[in-house]
C-alpha cells in the first residue's frame, strides 16, 4: 500500500501540485510517514525557503528604491512624495510580518547588492523620464 500511495503521490506532484499538497498534509496529520513522497516534499520545503527569502529581498529593495526617490528626486518630489512615503510604510509593514531572525541574518550580507540594484533602478527610470521629456518636448 505505501509504495502505491508513494507512486500515486509522485505522479500527482507532476500533474496537480495543489492536490499533492493536500494529500501530503493529510498523510502528515495521520502520521503515515512511510507513504510520503519525501523527495517532492523536500523540494517543496526548499522552494518555500527560497520564496520567503526572495520576498524579504524584494521588499527590502522596494523600501530602498522609495527612500532614494524621496531623497534625490527633486523635480518629481512635490507630485509624488506622499505616494512614495505610503509605499515605504506598506513595504515596511509587509517586511515586518515576514522577517525572522534567520532571514534577517541572511539578508544583511545582501544589502549592498540590493542597494546597488535600487540605485541602478532609480538611474534608469530617471534616464527614461528625461528622454521622454526630450522626445515629447
Amino acid at each position: 500500500m505505501t509504495n502505491s500511495t508513494k507512486n500515486k503521490l509522485q505522479e500527482l506532484y507532476q500533474s496537480d501540485d495543489y492536490l499533492w499538497l493536500q494529500e501530503t498534509i493529510q498523510l502528515l496529520k495521520i502520521k503515515e510517514f512511510e507513504s510520503l513522497d519525501i523527495d517532492s516534499l523536500i523540494e517543496e520545503l526548499e522552494g518555500l525557503g527560497r520564496s520567503e527569502f526572495n520576498k524579504v529581498r524584494s521588499l527590502s529593495r522596494q523600501i530602498i528604491i522609495h527612500l532614494l526617490l524621496l531623497e534625490y528626486w527633486e523635480q518629481e518630489y512635490e507630485q509624488n512624495h506622499r505616494h512614495w512615503q505610503a509605499e515605504i510604510i506598506a513595504f515596511r509593514d509587509d517586511l515586518s510580518h515576514g522577517l525572522t531572525t534567520t532571514l534577517k541574518n541572511k539578508i544583511i550580507p545582501e544589502l549592498d547588492s540590493i542597494y546597488d540594484v535600487a540605485v541602478k533602478f532609480n538611474c534608469l527610470i530617471k534616464l527614461i523620464l528625461n528622454q521622454g521629456k526630450y522626445f515629447l518636448g
